[in-house]
């Protein structure tokens, strides 16, 4: 698979100009670059979902590709998950064709039938790619190996967690066997006896992997080519080794990159004053000049840019109120979903003004539930949840169901008590520069649309925000920068998370271990161990 000088525009913003790349038949390529470089769009164009504006995409004719994106969708809602994943394989499928074939051809005699013939074989050859005989086995093995168990597998499509659809249509993804996979962000809702079977899994394929990832570490043991793409410049560039390899190389190469345009610029300078001081001379200094000019004009046009970088903003927003000593208070709740197993028991606890609260536990325990009971957007069976009458809620949920797809950028948090310019710099805190600002917020990738919730959350001005894996399609380097906005925050917050280097970023003061329900201190050493558990959440 290659590309070939593409050129692609989104509405106000260039993706892509001039960007190549190639990739062999069984490589395995990490897909790198900052939110909203083009990561997910590239994928979409290899699907067909994306037209470029110029250049191309080369793809083997009837190559079997297999998509596993962030946003999980699952159309078949009302089947089983044993049904769904069977459906991988169009195993049932391609026997029904075959023996209506040969009913066919039975019948039938010259070049009718040598044409039904030749169908025959094409339909034994796909049998034979998807290991017809075999097939049930790998299904299980799979099943086996992602820890997906009997009672989930009798499950509705239509019942399950987002960890558990992810989990569901990834396990789809590898029984489907296609030639390429493309993966985006694998390792959200992965449990470590999963991550550590994927890794092995993805490692030994023998087809092709592009994935786009965050996770360094899963990177790191599966990659042997790293793919860059540069929002700013709008190249691709590909490089040999692991995740670890290309940060070595791409920092030794700024640094090469601005000796060289620091020495291009010192002899530019030094041209520009040999032709200010002679180019009203005569003779020989004149020609001379002249000559110096023509190298000056020269030089100025190959001179390299600089990487452009963005000034960073510093947030300061305060709550519009202070809160209640003890804004919410969880007496004795219980809740579960209507045919499955109850999720939170008999659970007690209390926060108090400005404290910062973690949630953590493994997959499936309830995590992202109990914010949605804190909210108000579920009720508990029994129990119940009282609030000081000073308490305001801000909640960020993974959905981002507080967008509105069709606005842009700036529209979605437009706010009376802000004036647009005041709106552009709270939103440069964000990440959100110049025209971004613009942007419908349909065409963005899932880490920008994470960073506008996430900025909606903080403008609701709120004493108490919910924030339920806020950084989980976010880069490492807009983790920290987001991290920064909330460690300064003067309200407090109910976090789910296992993202270490953000939960240090604004600091943790107790910690809720579900299901348990036990409440401990804020512990590195527990957090690091649900951090094992869970890569990125439930």
């Amino acid at each position: 698979m290659y590309g070939e000088h593409m050129k692609l525009n989104f509405h106000l913003e260039t993706i892509y100009d001039d960007a190549s790349f190639r990739v062999e038949k069984k490589d395995k390529v990490g897909i790198v670059g900052v939110n909203g470089a083009g990561k997910t769009t590239l994928f979409k164009v290899i699907l067909g979902q994306e037209e470029l504006n110029e250049g191309k995409i080369v793809i083997p004719k009837k190559t079997r590709i297999g998509y596993l994106p962030q946003e999980i969708v699952l159309e078949e809602k009302e089947i089983t998950v044993f049904d769904y994943l069977l459906s991988a394989r169009p195993i049932e499928k391609l026997n029904m064709k075959l023996e209506t074939l040969y009913e066919k051809v039975a019948v039938t005699e010259g070049k009718e039938q040598d044409k039904i013939l030749k169908e025959i074989s094409k339909t034994q050859e796909q049998l034979e790619y998807y290991d017809c005989y075999e097939a049930e086995s790998i299904l299980f093995t799979i099943i086996h190996n992602m820890n997906i168990d009997s009672e989930l597998l009798d499950m509705r499509l239509v019942d399950l967690s987002g960890g558990q659809k992810s989990k569901i249509a990834f396990a789809h993804l590898l029984y489907s066997s296609p030639e390429v996979m493309l993966l985006d962000e694998p390792t959200n809702h992965l449990d470590v006896s999963t991550r550590d079977y994927i890794i092995h899994y993805l490692k030994n394929y023998k087809g092709m992997v592009l994935i786009i990832s965050h996770d360094v570490q899963f990177l790191n043991a599966i990659v042997n080519k790293i793919m860059h793409i540069d929002k700013l410049s709008h190249k691709i560039e590909m490089y040999l080794g692991n995740y670890n390899d290309y940060k070595k190389k791409s920092v030794k190469q700024k640094e090469i990159k601005e000796k060289l345009i620091d020495q291009q610029e010192k002899e530019i300078a030094k041209l520009r004053e040999f032709v200010l001081q002679y180019s009203n001379s005569s003779g020989k200094r004149k020609r001379i000049a002249e000559s110096r000019e023509k190298l000056l004009a020269k030089k100025e046009k190959e001179l390299l840019e600089r990487d452009k970088t963005y000034k960073r903003v510093k947030l300061r927003l305060l709550p519009a109120r202070e809160g209640s000593k003890i804004p919410i208070k969880v007496n004795n709740i219980s809740f579960g979903y209507p045919n499955s197993k109850e999720l939170i028991h008999n659970l007690s606890f209390l926060i108090s003004r400005k404290e910062r609260f973690l949630i953590v536990g493994e997959n499936g325990v309830g995590k992202s539930t109990l914010l949605k009971l804190l909210v108000g957007k579920l009720k508990p069976l029994e129990g119940n949840i009282w609030y000081g009458n000073k308490t305001d809620i801000a909640y960020y949920a993974q959905e981002q169901e507080t967008l509105d797809l069709e606005k842009t950028v700036l529209e979605n948090v437009k706010n009376q008590s802000y004036t647009e310019k005041e709106l552009r710099t709270i939103l440069g805190s964000f990440l959100f520069h110049g025209d971004d600002v613009f942007k419908k917020v349909g065409v963005l990738s899932p880490g920008e649309k994470a960073r506008i919730a996430l900025c909606q959350v903080m403008l609701k001005r709120a004493n108490l925000l919910l924030l339920d894996e806020p950084t989980n399609h976010l880069d490492p380097e807009t983790q920290t920068l987001i991290g920064e906005n909330f460690k300064d925050y003067e309200g407090g917050i109910i976090l789910v998370s296992h993202n270490p280097s953000f939960v240090e970023a604004i600091g943790i003061d107790r910690m809720l271990i579900l299901p348990q329900g036990k409440i401990t201190n804020y512990s590195k050493e527990l957090l690091e161990y649900y951090y094992q558990l869970n890569t990125k959440g439930e």
